[in-house]
């Protein structure tokens, strides 16, 4: 499992590194209006704050997606973006099995309505399913603004590990 944690965060990471070799940061603050609301940094910073939530909550025991950096220079900056990527990179390969077994507690916002928090038990491993899961939604919505921008990702940016199957099956 952190092999395949490690390997989304490289997705990441080449992303980063293509921009920062073409240097080409402008792709990376771009909000492609109107297709688009966010710009791809946006979307990077998210990813990594959901990373930077558990390595945060693993001490504590207690993980909140809700704690953000919204509009911080990791939006735009794609260094920035690449060096908290090599961080939790160094986190996921200092996890042990224990760590992946332990018992946290989730506490996330559940209404557009009203401010309501709701806490439940999770674990280390399931949240870092989640974030995964999570970092490849955003690189897929990443993938469609870059084509905007005339970019060209590899094919695999993106796309879930069930779809890489299904695909390898046709």
């Amino acid at each position: 499992m952190l092999t395949s944690q490690l390997e989304i965060i490289k997705q990441g990471q080449d992303y980063l590194n293509s921009l920062l070799n073409n240097n080409n940061k402008t792709n990376y603050r771009e909000v492609f209006s109107p297709l688009f609301i966010s710009s791809a940094g946006a979307h990077m910073r998210h990813i990594i704050d959901h990373y930077l939530a558990l390595i945060a909550g693993l001490p504590l025991g207690k993980v909140d997606y809700d704690v953000r950096h919204r509009h911080s220079k990791v939006e735009q900056e794609p260094q920035l973006a690449l060096d908290k990527l090599v961080q939790i990179s160094y986190w996921l390969n200092s996890l042990t099995r224990t760590d992946l077994t332990r018992t946290l507690t989730l506490s996330t916002e559940i209404s557009v309505h009203e401010q309501k928090v709701q806490s439940v038990p999770t674990s280390l491993a399931r949240e870092l399913i989640f974030a995964g899961s999570h970092a490849v939604h955003h690189y897929a919505m990443i993938a469609q603004i870059a084509q905007q921008q005339e970019m060209v990702l590899p094919s695999s940016f993106g796309v879930a590990p069930a779809t890489a199957t299904y695909l390898r099956e046709l």
